[in-house]
């Protein structure tokens, strides 16, 4: 019988096969590149749940504080007339918090903070929803238009593709709630700035209605075109009156 001998260390360590240069390599780049897959997924999924969650309790956070004060609009009886001309809010300085967003469609918890400018650092990345200076405040016959993250730092405007005709958008100041309803939706190049005029799309138009207009990157995970909403005022509810019932729940939640 034919015997098989062992190899020895000896054998072994001349089995080995040699290192390259090409080997390391290749084993640091499929590092690097799990690296950067885990950091892509801490960014665009789990960070943004984390920033989401504490624009959303700013949002409450800066509501309380309105309601901690008086509001410049008389009480409103239960039965809801008509509440007359929207107050108009002043304008903010750069980076001031002055109102809150809610949009039913995003979520029945969905609030955020809203601040002047649509600096990338001191607003977007920071606060989330940013005004567009020099465009309409809440109320004002006009444009007051919004930009916010699609990605990244809270997604704001993740959803933004949701938004329906019909839909509710509603904006909180200190005199109360403002309501606008989306009335159509339109795609733009990322240098379509005439969707902020006054009358979007019409430069040098006067305006006769109230408009609120958001806008995003799209598609998403890109900044190729902006996806646009353009929404028209409907009514106010002063403060003193409560809030409407489409957010009632939402707006006890934060006071509670």
């Amino acid at each position: 019988m034919a015997m098989t001998l062992e190899p020895t260390r000896r054998d072994r360590r001349r089995r080995r096969r040699p290192i390259s240069i090409v080997g390391i390599l290749g084993e640091i780049f499929i590092t690097a590149g799990a690296v950067v897959l885990l950091f892509l997924g801490w960014q665009l999924f789990i960070n943004d749940k984390v920033v989401a969650s504490a624009q959303q309790t700013e949002a409450h956070e800066l509501a309380q504080s309105w309601d901690r004060g008086e509001g410049t609009a008389a009480p409103a009886p239960a039965d809801r007339p008509d509440p007359g001309e929207p107050p108009v809010p002043a304008e903010p300085g750069n980076a001031e918090q002055f109102a809150t967003m809610m949009i039913p469609r995003f979520g029945a918890d969905y609030i955020r903070p809203v601040s002047e400018g649509i600096g990338v650092e001191d607003v977007l990345n920071k606060h989330g929803i940013g005004h567009y200076p020099g465009t309409a405040m809440p109320g004002a016959v006009g444009n007051s238009a919004y930009a916010a993250h699609r990605t990244g730092w809270g997604a704001s405007f993740f959803d933004i593709d949701k938004l329906q005709i019909g839909d509710s958008i509603y904006m909180e100041t200190q005199d109360g709630w403002y309501r606008y309803v989306v009335r159509s939706l339109e795609f733009v190049p990322a240098t379509g700035v005439g969707v902020i005029e006054p009358v979007p799309q019409s430069p040098g138009a006067a305006p006769t209605d109230r408009l609120l207009t958001l806008t995003s990157c799209n598609p998403i995970y890109t900044a190729d075109e902006r996806f646009i909403v353009y929404s028209v005022y409907d009514t106010w509810y002063p403060r003193a009156g409560g809030p409407p019932a489409e957010i009632a729940a939402l707006v006890a939640q934060g006071a509670g």
